[in-house]
């Protein structure tokens, strides 16, 4: 079966992705099972990505972008993931666009914009995460000292995805340190490096359990000149909710993406595979827990609709935060869940390669701890929302 839900999506939304469902037929699941098992960047599927103008969705259509929001991408991620692909290698582009279309200078967007919709140059990796800070992002010690009219920075990131594949990089750095400033998030800046700055960082690979392109960085006296710096220096830790609430956002619309698919799976395998003399989806013990999965499923939509929605409209940063950070939870707890369900339901012939249920488990895995783990998702709603005392 192909599983459908109610979706409130306009007509030119249901276009896009039927355009978009033409491509993926050539994408098949042996296509994403060859890129895991040989760990691989999916850069067939992303040059068709291109060319169908997918990039150009955050764009702003004055840059030659195509103007659209983040529903569209929401969507467009959800798509893939459900097909049985991976759109983990490469969202990084959406959630950056979206922060350079609201803090860049107007220069900096006519330079990067046309060439990042056209697919000439790529921007795809943010390095914010360091060794020892962790979540906790205002004690990161990468530090960009001024010099005349550059910046030098030097420092360390880890779980910094895509760098090898991305023309330009997002590097967070403090241009003053954590005991200088009075309020913890204060003077931490932005930095975009292109080609000729990139060059500089030294970077290796970290081995992860599922495909993802993601690296260990060393920036050693990195020089990189004012005008690349996003908004104004000592403000970033702001203009990052700008990046982090469409990234939650995105995050549970891939979630969804593998619940559909884990679902879609299961629910099939139930109805064909005959044991007893009957269909192992006539038994309650396995017909209940795919239908619980999937109503769960249709609540988080919902409310990731909710949230892409008030992002879109320039709704409250608190409240879309609130709202983007708990579809990002519920969707990452309830697709996990779901790859259980898939699992139990496929039973031994789960673990088999070629079934693609133990690729899509390790890759739905990912979600309860990166880019944010779950525990400080609800640490986040606990104080900031439901104002409880802070419990770190």
């Amino acid at each position: 079966m192909t599983l459908n839900y109610p979706r409130n999506i306009t007509e030119e939304q249901e276009l896009l992705l039927n355009s978009l469902n033409e491509m993926l037929i050539s994408f098949n699941e042996e296509y994403w099972g060859k890129l895991d098992k040989e760990h691989l960047y999916p850069e067939e599927f992303v040059k068709k990505f291109t060319e169908l103008g997918l990039f150009k969705v955050p764009i702003p259509d004055q840059y030659g972008g195509a103007g659209l929001s983040i529903r569209e991408a929401s969507l467009i991620l959800e798509e893939i993931n459900a097909s049985g692909g991976n759109s983990q290698p490469f969202h990084g582009q959406y959630y950056m666009s979206w922060l350079l279309s609201k803090f860049a200078t107007d220069g900096m967007k006519k330079r990067l914009f046309p060439a990042l919709g056209d697919g000439k140059i790529r921007m795809q990796s943010m390095g914010l995460t360091e060794p020892d800070a962790g979540s906790n992002t205002p004690k990161i010690k990468t530090f960009a000292k001024k010099d005349g009219n550059n910046y030098i920075i030097n420092g360390q990131k880890i779980f910094t995805s895509r760098i090898e594949e991305s023309d330009w990089v997002l590097i967070v750095a403090r241009t003053k340190k954590y005991e200088d400033v009075t309020k913890k998030t204060d003077g931490i800046s932005l930095f975009l490096l292109g080609p000729e700055e990139k060059k500089q960082i030294e970077y290796t690979r970290i081995k992860t359990m599922f495909n993802s392109q993601t690296y260990q960085v060393f920036l050693h006296d990195v020089n990189v000149t004012e005008k690349n710096i996003i908004g104004e220096e000592g403000k970033g830790f702001n203009y990052l909710m700008h990046v982090l609430n469409p990234e939650r956002i995105l995050i549970a619309s891939e979630s969804i993406g593998d619940m559909r698919w884990f679902i879609e799976k299961a629910t099939d395998y139930a109805s064909t595979r005959v044991v007893f003399d009957r269909p192992i989806g006539q038994n309650q013990g396995i017909q209940f827990p795919i239908a619980d999965v999937y109503a769960k499923m249709l609540s988080v939509a919902s409310l990731r609709w909710d949230a892409a929605t008030l992002y879109d409209t320039n709704g409250d940063i608190k409240k879309i935060g609130e709202l983007a950070n708990s579809a990002k939870y519920l969707a990452s707890e309830y697709a996990w869940q779901a790859a259980n369900v898939a699992m139990d339901t496929f039973g031994g012939y789960s673990v088999a390669v070629d079934t693609g249920i133990e690729r899509k488990f390790r890759e739905a895995r990912l979600y309860k701890v990166a880019p944010i783990t779950n525990n400080l998702v609800l640490s986040y709603l606990g104080h900031n929302v439901l104002h409880m005392p802070k419990s770190y």
